[in-house]
């Protein structure tokens, strides 16, 4: 199932996004009336509530009294710490059933509507993180006028959120919502249909998406660093402990170098036979990251050595939207070395980004399919090598595992 992770700040249209995607044929689970569920009569977490806070949270017909609830935890952190002990349990096991369920039944695209999803750094548990996203003035005045809040209690409950900023970073999708609802719905059927729905069914296949039939260079975008950080994360959460560095390597990770627009990660682990393994290469095709056979072509030959030689393993990505190389090498590694060194030098080095860009316009000037780009600009690299080398010797230049 594809899981998308939606959020955005109070009065957004988060639940104008929500209801549509539903419309579509998304199950959609709401963490808010999860939340409220698990402390309804008769639940467990509802008496350990009992148990820990007493009889004074409580109103006189035994439901909970959530203001004075609200009193007691507020300003006590170890207060707040057990309640969290009691319903976080309760409530990621209730969604997680939800979403079991819903699979179970056949369904391909679930929504976790889910308004706190930054504040709690949870957007590596999504295949996408979509933000509505609305100005503050616009959404203050939408709380004010539409729900009848008070102004001085709807500052109050923006300012205690996440920042526009920090839901930005987070996003894969931006989704405009200081227009229309109905300019909002026409927004998410264009997703729906030229992401979501292909990128769930990419994921339903195990398969990647499809590449583009020949190398198209890009302009340098501030936002590549950004994208893999996100990537990345998606990829530590899937993989755990198996995942023994994570790096952004390749030319989106060089600032101001032309590329094509393909993000390329670097995972390292213990050994290539821990990738092997049915449990790694599960995890990272559920992640939307499916290996993909042939993938030597990928690589090209440095100090004449040939891919055989410097061994890894490749996989791509199910988004049809974004596209993302997976290189999982062996830590300390010959090539899991080199590619952290070509990073460092290309980042460090003027001279050597003007050349590499000369030698990346003049091979895409000629049309040429991947493959055929990655083996022309072979020679380049056999002639850098000892560049390198002698660049590290120069400024002690070693490994960190795991840097941007």
């Amino acid at each position: 199932m594809l899981r998308i992770g939606l959020t955005g700040g109070i009065g957004s249209g988060k639940s104008t996004v929500s209801a549509r995607l539903a419309e579509l044929g998304a199950v959609v689970v709401d963490a808010d009336k999860i939340a409220r569920e698990v402390v309804e009569p008769g639940e467990p977490a509802l008496a350990a509530i009992r148990d820990r806070f007493g009889d004074t949270v409580f109103g006189p017909d035994g439901a909970l009294d959530r203001p004075a609830l609200g009193r007691v935890v507020f300003g006590d952190p170890e207060a707040l710490a057990a309640l969290e002990s009691i319903t976080h349990p309760a409530i990621w096991g209730r969604t997680a059933d939800r979403f079991s369920a819903a699979e179970a039944a056949g369904t391909s695209i679930g929504v976790h509507d889910m308004p706190l999803l930054v504040e709690k750094q949870m957007a590596g548990e999504y295949h996408l993180v979509v933000v509505v996203d609305t100005q503050e003035q616009v959404r203050l005045q939408r709380l004010v006028e539409l729900r009848g809040m008070p102004e001085d209690e709807a500052r109050s409950r923006i300012a205690a959120q996440a920042t526009d900023e920090q839901r930005r970073a987070a996003a894969d999708v931006l989704l405009d919502n200081n227009g229309t609802p109905e300019q909002l719905v026409t927004q998410v059927d264009r997703l729906w249909n030229e992401r979501f729905t292909p990128f769930a069914d990419n994921l339903a296949a195990g398969r990647r998406r499809e590449r583009e039939p020949v190398i198209t260079l890009s302009d340098p975008d501030p936002t590549w660093p950004a994208q893999a950080a996100r990537h990345l994360a998606r990829i530590a959460h899937a993989l755990g402990d198996r995942a023994a560095t994570l790096d952004h390597i390749g030319s989106t990770a060089v600032p101001g170098l032309v590329a094509k627009d393909v993000l390329d990660l670097q995972v390292g682990v213990a050994s290539l036979a821990d990738a092997d393994e049915e449990g790694f290469v599960r995890a990272m095709t559920a992640a939307g990251y499916p290996r993909v056979d042939g993938y030597l072509a990928d690589h090209p030959r440095v100090d004449g050595r040939s891919p055989q030689e410097w061994p890894k393993r490749f996989h791509g990505n199910s988004d049809p939207c974004v596209a993302v190389h997976v290189h999982v090498r062996e830590v300390g590694s010959p090539g899991w070395r080199w590619a952290l060194l070509f990073r460092a030098w290309l980042r460090a080095e003027a001279t050597a980004r003007e050349e590499y860009t000369a030698l990346k316009r003049e091979v895409a000037g000629r049309g040429l399919a991947m493959e055929d780009y990655a083996e022309a600009k072979e020679p380049w690299f056999d002639g850098i090598h000892a560049r390198l080398e002698e660049w590290a010797r120069q400024t002690g230049w070693e490994p960190e595992a795991g840097g941007a």
